[in-house]
């Protein structure tokens, strides 16, 4: 049964919590698509995810890149799978893809200081609950760390 995480962003950006997550997805050996909504968002999260942290790197790729299947993390604005990763992030309000009960674990982050990105997200829990999948939502406390709310 595929899982659905919502990551309401309060205390970090997307751009200090996605790695960590990342990360996390990695030392479980999980192969992970990150689908953004533009292809300036993938742009700027490519350069980033080699220089987010001085003595570490996040391997990864996108899909410009001739390899894109042997690369553990896959940056995309599409809803494709061309690595067969079990992992999807969506961020930048990206919809759940069509085939999203064919994921393990869907990762949905939205900025909980945005009223727009906070409606989609109600919406997408909705549906996800409507269709059966496992929902878990999570809250930054006061110190960044992750709380499990529902």
């Amino acid at each position: 049964m595929t899982e659905l995480y919502f990551y309401h962003l309060q205390r970090q950006p997307l751009e200090r919590a996605l790695p960590q997550l990342l990360e996390k997805s990695l030392e479980r050996g999980w192969r992970v698509v990150v689908q953004a909504a533009s292809g300036e968002r993938v742009d700027a999260l490519d350069a980033h995810l080699w220089t987010y942290r001085e003595n570490s790197f996040l391997p990864h790729g996108t899909v410009k890149d001739s390899a894109i299947g042997e690369q553990p993390i896959l940056l995309t604005v599409d809803d494709h799978n061309p690595h067969g990763a079990k992992v999807r992030f969506l961020i930048d309000g990206v919809d759940p893809p069509a085939d999203a009960a064919d994921y393990d674990r869907i990762v949905l982050l939205f900025d909980g200081d945005d009223p727009d990105a906070v409606a989609r997200a109600r919406s997408h829990w909705q549906d996800a609950k409507a269709r059966g999948f496992a929902i878990t939502y999570l809250q930054q406390d006061a110190q960044g760390r992750w709380e499990r709310k529902a």
